[in-house]
């Protein structure tokens, strides 16, 4: 054999093996997501052991489940900007550190501050993880076409954790205590430490000037201040303790956005927002999650409280959507290069609207098919819908800003949630509680304190008894399905606004030649030494 046929030979070998690599760091990836997305939502179901237990005041409960979405949602792009200056992997790796030593400090809480101080660390590791994930994947893969499998299974990954969550959070509950449901983490980052130091490349961006440390901590600032006082607007809370913040959160908002348009060298290049793809794939992502994270708490609520079904048997008849989601997430590659972002965005809001208005066929009787068959379709069209947004969002920032491309996807996400509650909770108590201002046979102070929830309406009739409770609780649950059609009938409306704003991405999937790739070090040279950039 010839120098040169050999040479071709070892060429052929070693991109066969750099490809290969690429999936082992897309799966490294796939598990940090996982345990992030999980722990979202993990704690929801051991909030009645975790009172029992610690016995914490009204506010100091609200601050355990509250804190750790609060601090994550408001420190994406500062960890996701800073990942681009000293190197996605370290801040990944010093992500997955923080994660176990506050999962280990939540599991053995002894009060309600040192939990609280917990799930305050572990939004700090959260949001160390989840931009870099997505910054790195971006850098893994630089041709478009791989890359857009990649981002698929990604998201494929982010609906199986935040199902997966209260289930596994159910099953160590029935067998363990509620510490449980934070120790499960460790064992995943002690694999996943070494792991990730083995194989995960390293990556940056130019890093030109020096790294705006008041303009992260202002933006850290103001989106702390803006989730924070749209969720309590979510609860229903009109005081100063929630326009306050939101007042403060906007202010620091605007100034971020004029700081980073005067500096030579920005924290976040905002010229970005200036590619038509990139700002309407981000509102895409805020218009879908604003229409998702409503509809599910709505939808809980119907389950458990007019169908009487408990919280396990409320998550089985959620998983068809997570399914869906699955399945759509694994199906998105092929479907955007068939039929360019545009159509599948576009494509993906007009599916997740004829769902939502399939599902106001809900009504006081249990419907399996019509469930089913409503959450199968909403789970796909609107996986569809964010996988196409993602893609387009992070194919449209330069590989040097793919740190801060990534934390602004997963800002936006976390924004649009939190006004998703805010609003279709708003919408849901307007139209709910004008039925039960005045029922007759019914004492008006019952009545009033009725219309608060459906949950209070419950334990109103419970108090009343005979007739006039009876009274009371079939009114209020015709009252509550009212409500839910007039929710999804709104949320329709923005998803069709969705499909209209996706009229602005691009036609075809542009598939150029790609960026040189991020090398990922070969098995072999994985049990090295190495020098980390």
């Amino acid at each position: 054999m010839s120098g040169t046929t050999t040479a071709a030979v070892r060429w052929r070998r070693r991109a066969a093996g750099a490809g290969a690599n690429r999936w082992v760091v897309l799966v490294v990836l796939c598990v940090s997501l996982l345990l992030v997305a999980v722990d979202a939502t993990v704690l929801h179901v051991a909030v009645p052991a975790v009172t029992e237990d610690l016995r914490p005041g009204a506010i100091e409960l609200l601050w355990i489940v509250d804190t750790y979405p609060l601090v994550c949602a408001s420190l994406l792009i500062l960890f996701g900007t800073l990942g681009d200056r000293v190197g996605r992997r370290r801040v990944l790796l010093l992500g997955y550190t923080l994660f176990g030593v506050a999962s280990a400090l939540a599991a053995f809480a002894g009060s309600g501050e040192v939990l609280v101080l917990a799930r305050a660390l572990l939004g700090v590791g959260g949001a160390m993880i989840m931009p870099a994930t997505l910054s790195i994947l971006r850098q893994v893969f630089p041709d478009r076409r791989e890359r857009a499998l990649a981002i698929g299974i990604w998201s494929a990954v982010a609906a199986v954790g935040a199902a997966v969550g209260p289930l596994l959070g159910g099953f160590l509950l029935e067998h363990f205590w509620w510490g449980s449901v934070f120790l499960v983490n460790i064992p995943l980052m002690l694999v996943s430490l070494p792991v990730g130091r083995l194989l995960l490349p390293e990556s940056k961006g130019a890093g030109e000037g020096p790294w705006d440390v008041v303009g992260a901590l202002t933006a850290a600032a103001g989106l702390f201040g803006a989730v924070l006082g749209v969720k309590r607007l979510g609860s229903g809370e009109l005081g100063p303790l929630t326009l306050v913040p939101l007042a403060v959160g906007a202010l620091l908002i605007v100034l971020f956005v004029r700081r980073q348009r005067r500096r030579a060298h920005p924290l976040v290049d905002l010229r970005m927002f200036a590619r038509p793809a990139f700002g309407t794939a981000v509102g895409c992502i805020v218009l879908a999650m604003l229409a998702l994270v409503g509809l599910e708490l709505i939808a809980a609520q119907y389950l458990q409280l007019v169908l009487d079904l408990s919280p396990l048997e409320t998550g089985l008849r959620l998983l068809p959507l997570t399914f869906a989601a699955m399945a759509a997430g694994l199906a998105g590659a092929r479907l955007l290069r068939r039929f360019g972002p545009r159509r599948t965005v576009c494509a993906g809001f007009c599916l997740t609207a004829a769902a939502v208005v399939t599902l106001t066929a809900m009504g006081g009787a249990d419907n399996p098919a019509l469930l089913v068959v409503g959450f199968l379709l909403l789970g796909f069209g609107l996986e569809t819908t964010l996988f196409g947004a993602y893609e387009s969002m992070l194919s449209e920032a330069p590989p040097e800003q793919a740190g801060g491309a990534a934390a602004i996807g997963e800002t936006s996400y976390q924004l649009g949630a939190g006004i998703g509650i805010a609003l279709l909770g708003s919408v849901m108590n307007a139209a709910y509680a004008p039925g039960l201002s005045s029922v007759p046979g019914v004492p008006a102070a019952a009545s009033a304190a009725a219309g608060n929830s459906l949950g209070e309406a419950y334990e109103v009739a419970g108090r009343l008894g005979g007739p006039a409770g009876e009274i009371l609780r079939q009114t209020a649950r015709d009252c509550f399905v009212h409500g839910l059609h007039v929710t999804l009938l709104v949320s329709a409306g923005l998803l069709l606004l969705g499909a209209v704003m996706a009229l602005r991405l691009p036609r075809v999937m542009q598939c150029e030649a790609p960026a040189p790739a991020v090398r990922v070090p070969s098995p072999r040279e994985a049990g090295q030494p190495r020098v980390s950039a």
